[in-house]
């Protein structure tokens, strides 16, 4: 077993595709799914199986690439530190739901980021995209809730995916509406009070169930709703026809328009956001550093209310 083989492990469960990996590492395809073959043979192991999502880590896989990942960012770490050879590209992978504060902590990753060269990603997808990213390692951070009526249904596919959530905040929850809208200026609102609005919600594909909404009260009929796959589309509905959202009451005006407002939604409910990792997998140095953002981020944005 060589580093340069472990390295090659790595892009293939990245590209999720031997003929893009080979690409990307400057090498034919024959030579890397050989490089590959020797490497299962030696430690006696199937690492990848091919699926109609292209290449993916199988169980034993997964657990190899973890302890890959750390063998190869310690050894850029010596090499950083002893020699005089450019540091590697970087690569760093977030999945979340449409959260700005997320967008925040990544905004000053990448501002805190001294490097000539790296290859991040933020992917504000579908609840169940999440949990697949993390599973499969095409991100190391996922980041979405639970509350009552998800949490036994996310956290089924959590332990089928060796995955953990860790909380980072407990929100009550609040609707974000325009600033312009009627019920802007008073302390609270009610369910009762919202029918006469648009109601917008986030497109979850083909796991479109209660479960996997991003909106807690999924479960409720509304005479208006409207669904959007982006956050600017959301926010820009908001304004335009004066709808409104159910989310936690964070909100971002470094990132979003201050046209958007929150205001407390009375309900008896409790919405605990936080970040999944793999549970076999060591956190990397930027993973690290991202999480602590997260969370100076989410207090400093928590001040005001």
């Amino acid at each position: 077993m060589t580093l340069q083989q472990l390295k090659y492990v790595i892009e293939v469960a990245r590209s999720r595709s031997i003929n893009k990996a080979a690409q990307r590492l400057f090498i034919s395809q024959p030579s890397l799914s050989n490089a590959l073959k020797e490497l299962e043979e030696e430690l006696g192991i199937t690492i990848f199986h091919r699926s109609n999502k292209g290449i993916l880590p199988t169980p034993e896989g997964s657990e190899f690439l973890g302890y890959a990942r750390q063998v190869v960012e310690q050894t850029e770490l010596l090499e950083n530190r002893y020699t005089n050879t450019r540091s590697p590209q970087q690569h760093f992978s977030v999945s979340a739901q449409h959260y700005a504060f997320a967008v925040s902590a990544f905004v000053r990753l990448l501002t805190d980021y001294e490097r000539e060269e790296y290859e991040f990603s933020f992917r504000e997808t579908k609840t169940y995209e999440i949990i697949d990213d993390v599973k499969n390692l095409q991100s190391e951070i996922g980041i979405l809730f639970l509350n009552d009526f998800n949490k036994k249904v996310i956290q089924k596919f959590l332990r089928e995916g060796n995955l953990v959530f860790h909380e980072l905040f407990e929100a009550k929850p609040h609707i974000f509406i325009s600033s312009q809208n009627p019920l802007a200026q008073k302390e609270y609102v009610t369910l009762a009070e919202l029918p006469p609005y648009p109601y917008l919600s986030y497109e979850q594909g083909d796991f479109n169930s209660f479960y996997f909404s991003e909106e807690i009260l999924s479960t409720l009929s509304r005479p208006k709703n409207i669904r959007v796959t982006d956050r600017a589309t959301l926010f820009n509905l908001l304004i335009g026809l004066n709808g409104y959202t159910i989310s936690t009451g964070v909100i971002s005006h470094k990132l979003n328009s201050k046209d958007i407002v929150a205001v407390p939604l009375l309900v008896d409910e409790v919405i605990n956001v936080g970040y999944i990792t793999r549970k076999d997998v060591t956190n990397s140095t930027l993973a690290n550093i991202y999480i602590q953002y997260l969370k100076e981020t989410i207090e400093e944005e928590l001040k005001p209310l």
